[in-house]
């Protein structure tokens, strides 16, 4: 239990037919995304209509943080849920979503559609995200530069985060050899 709560993460293959291959990770402890009971609180609640399951999700906003990692398969995930989320509920969003959608928009053309639409909103959410600036002077060409540093920066964190977590997982392999 020790190496989870420090971070580190444990990996299962499922061998059931109906589940033949999928991966599930089991992490205590996730970079940049607040402990279980938080993150329970804000979840989301999908059944099926044709049966009784239920399913307990991450919240958009909690699965977007928890996919900012060093992994290039995660970065255009985050784009198409954020995409997906923008679409669905552009036209009469909350403000609480106007304000996630500026710290966390990955393309260009929604975040100008968002700062032309909620001015005041982009004003505010300047000091959380310098980038903003670019949107807020209509300069798609700045904020898709800056769109990418921000991803490199954040993926320059995430390998940062995991390599200690790596040392300890060699020096483990190199004891037990």
């Amino acid at each position: 239990m020790g190496y989870l709560l420090r971070g580190h993460a444990i990996h299962f293959r499922c061998r059931h037919p109906e589940a033949a291959g999928m991966r599930v990770d089991v992490m205590s402890v996730m970079r940049g995304v607040d402990r279980f009971a938080e993150l329970w609180e804000r979840r989301v609640t999908v059944e099926e209509t044709d049966s009784s399951a239920v399913y307990e999700l991450l919240s958009i906003p909690d699965l977007v943080r928890s996919k900012k990692t060093q992994r290039g398969k995660d970065w255009p995930m985050i784009r198409r849920l954020l995409e997906a989320d923008y679409l669905s509920g552009g036209r009469n969003a909350t403000p609480q979503r106007v304000r996630f959608w500026l710290r966390e928009l990955r393309t260009p053309e929604f975040l100008l559609e968002v700062g032309q639409r909620e001015p005041e909103s982009l004003r505010q959410s300047l000091n959380e995200r310098a980038l903003l600036a670019y949107a807020m002077k209509d300069d798609l060409s700045a904020l898709s530069d800056s769109l990418e540093a921000e991803e490199k920066l954040e993926r320059e964190r995430d390998r940062f985060y995991w390599q200690p977590l790596k040392e300890e997982l060699e020096s483990l392999r190199h004891k037990r050899g």
